[in-house]
């Protein structure tokens, strides 16, 4: 959890932008830091965005697609997984990574990753973007799709 090499970030112009930020309901302290700080990322970027809520990281692949059905430029996929003492850890965090590939990739536009996998709770808190962490992953996450929903539409437009 260095950061080190981390992308900079801020600084967006995401106006015209329709993103759609999915969020689990599991870790609720951690998962409501992941959603401020995509709020704060997309307020401060002029981007069209909404709330939308799942039961956990495991649905969010079906919801980004959903998502983009209906026309949204790109997501933002929140999470929080800790692993425990069964491979329960390991499914779940395949499938919602795996899952979130394929719906980006099939739909030809991003998903911002914001599905934190973790030993414990502590390392949640690190990542959450809360008043001590040393870092703000759904800030990251929002920033991440905003930058490259702006370099598609670049493309596309070429």
């Amino acid at each position: 959890m260095s950061g080190k090499g981390a992308p900079i970030t801020g600084d967006l112009r995401g106006e015209g932008l329709s993103i759609v930020v999915i969020a689990g309901t599991w870790h609720d302290a951690i998962t409501d830091g992941l959603i401020a700080g995509a709020e704060r990322t997309l307020e401060a970027a002029g981007a069209d965005w909404r709330l939308v809520r799942v039961p956990g990281s495991f649905e969010l692949p079906v919801a980004a697609k959903a998502a983009f059905e209906a026309g949204a430029d790109a997501v933002v996929a929140l999470g929080v997984i800790i692993r425990g003492g069964t491979p329960h850890f390991e499914y779940v965090s395949s499938a919602a990574t795996d899952g979130l590939t394929r719906v980006a990739i099939d739909a030809g536009r991003p998903v911002g990753f914001g599905v934190l996998t973790l030993d414990d709770e502590q390392q949640g808190i690190d990542r959450a973007g809360l008043p001590g962490s040393k870092e703000d992953k759904g800030a990251e996450a929002a920033d991440a799709a905003v930058r490259t929903a702006l370099v598609l539409r670049a493309l596309r437009a070429a």
